[in-house]
């Protein structure tokens, strides 16, 4: 729900022409906020498919499934929120510090779906 009320919020910016938003110079903000809410929507589904191999993968120990669910869980903040506060504050045509929290993002998301595969494979999957 997050990720669809932050896209119904950005039509609402560039349907009320908000030029803090849609002027040349917030060109970065507007990016990193279409990154923010594709990256969102996207870690949404991955959600989904995650747990949905959690039923296919039995006997997958319940303390590795949260473990894995909860990298992918802190992923899903930190991928689109390093994509937001990296919009929030821009410098010059440069995404501003918070895009720092992407690249700890990305690992987190590796070390689950490292996790899941890890699993499909003792599964015999």
């Amino acid at each position: 729900m997050i990720f669809l009320t932050l896209g119904i919020v950005l039509e609402l910016f560039h349907g009320f022409k908000l030029g803090w938003y849609l002027d040349v110079s917030n060109e970065m903000r507007r990016l990193m906020w279409r990154l923010a809410h594709a990256h969102g929507t996207f870690m949404g589904i991955v959600h989904l498919v995650f747990a949905w191999s959690t039923t296919l993968l039995p006997s997958w120990t319940i303390s590795a499934q949260r473990m894995a669910g909860s990298l992918l869980t802190a992923a899903s903040v930190l991928i689109p929120g390093g994509f937001f506060l990296g919009g929030l504050w821009h410098y010059e045509g440069d995404p501003g510090l918070g895009i720092v929290l992407l690249p700890i993002g990305a690992i987190l998301l590796f070390a689950s779906a490292a996790m899941v595969v890890v699993a499909a494979f003792k599964e015999g999957r």
